[in-house]
């Protein structure tokens, strides 16, 4: 993945034509600052995503993950392409009391399972529909207990907080990633009318995993090396009012390897 993501910088900077007109320095100071500012805010925006996913995981565990460190970002143009973005995004550790909830999981969600099965034996739809809505809140509730067990609280006390979020609890790391790809995409969209980006240049991000892989650290995030890139025509019309933000991000390439 990272050899992929080298050799991808490497054409797009044999792309750059030799011949291309050189900014003079004041232009090259502005240009860069503008850039500058762009880096702080994808940087803001992966901790964004990533404080958004630690808000989703209290729902259903006392115990938070760890971040691996700290965002980064680097940014610099490319003649003939546009802009590019490399950001390192902080890898997600789950808590060590995360692998005793899929324990709990399974012996609730048996018993969860047995009153499925006999819902289907009810001939009444009303009782049996009533039935499986009470399968459904059980196995929710079930699922936040089993994780306040798992970090040494009182699961009665789950009963009074709302229902957890099934993606935080099946797969916290997929949910990390999905937040921070959605808060870099639209800084990317709502920072970038200073960037001067050509309508027919890219705005490119490359959003990796800043941590080398560890197999000491099994459990750690697997973040994919993202390609995010929106097209300036297409920013430049967002900027104008011409379309509006749901329209441009649905404009948006997302490449994941």
């Amino acid at each position: 993945m990272r050899r992929w993501f080298v050799g991808m910088t490497a054409l797009m900077l044999a792309m750059t034509p030799a011949f291309a007109q050189q900014p003079n320095d004041a232009d090259q100071f502005k240009a860069r600052q503008r850039i500058s500012v762009m880096e702080g805010v994808l940087e803001k925006a992966v901790s964004s995503g990533a404080e958004s996913m630690m808000r989703q995981f209290k729902t259903v565990s006392a115990d938070l993950p760890m971040l691996t460190g700290l965002p980064e970002a680097r940014g610099f143009r490319l003649e003939g392409y546009g802009l590019f973005f490399d950001v390192e995004v902080p890898g997600l550790v789950p808590p060590v009391t995360w692998p005793l909830r899929q324990l709990y999981r399974d012996s609730d969600m048996r018993a969860v399972d047995e009153l499925k099965a006999l819902a289907v034996t009810l001939n009444d739809p009303r009782q049996r529909d009533q039935l499986l809505e009470v399968v459904r809140r059980l196995a929710l509730t079930s699922q936040g207990a089993a994780n306040a067990r798992a970090a040494g609280q009182n699961p009665g006390a789950v009963l009074l907080q709302r229902a957890p979020d099934p993606g935080v609890i099946e797969d916290p790391e997929a949910r990390y990633t999905q937040e921070v790809k959605s808060s870099l995409i639209d800084a990317m969209i709502e920072n970038s009318g200073p960037l001067a980006i050509g309508t027919d240049e890219w705005l490119t991000v490359a959003a990796r995993d800043n941590v080398p892989s560890n197999p000491l650290v099994p459990d750690r995030a697997d973040f994919s090396t993202l390609i995010i890139r929106v097209k300036g025509t297409d920013l430049a019309a967002y900027h104008s009012r011409r379309i509006t933000l749901d329209d441009v991000r649905k404009k948006v390439e997302v490449k994941e390897n």
